[in-house]
């Protein structure tokens, strides 16, 4: 299944990468180049109407950090998850202060996600592949 995405938010997505909060790099360097599981997670991506903050499409899993002004975007978060579910994604939701204060056991709970859901994801999703670690 490819997911579409509103154009104009390909500029925003650069923008947001540009300017990442101390608990997205954290997380980042966690994520990429296929630490976790073998998968590609990729940052700042645009899908349907919103960003996600990281999404491994081979696993249909979007991942969230949530930090202050989330308190305040309680109905919006709602909304967008239940559309993001809808097209068959999983959101995985942490506050940014969990990733500041302890990004390996962040890790550790992705992961533990990857190696209970993997086989499921991509039997329901059979276009996506994995990734061997190097």
């Amino acid at each position: 299944m490819r997911l579409s995405y509103n154009p104009r938010l390909k500029q925003l997505a650069r923008e947001l990468r540009k300017r990442s909060t101390l608990a997205e790099v954290l997380l980042w360097q966690q994520l990429k180049g296929g630490q976790l599981g073998g998968y590609d997670f990729h940052r700042q991506k645009p899908i349907d109407e919103y960003i996600v903050d990281f999404f491994a499409a081979d696993l249909m899993l979007a991942i969230e950090l949530d930090g202050g002004s989330h308190r305040l975007k309680g109905a919006e978060d709602e909304a967008r998850q239940r559309r993001l579910e809808a097209l068959g994604i999983h959101v995985l939701r942490f506050t940014e202060a969990a990733v500041r204060a302890n990004v390996e056991a962040v890790a550790r709970a992705i992961d533990s996600w990857i190696a209970a859901n993997a086989d499921r994801r991509q039997a329901t999703h059979p276009g996506a592949s994995r990734h061997p670690s190097s």
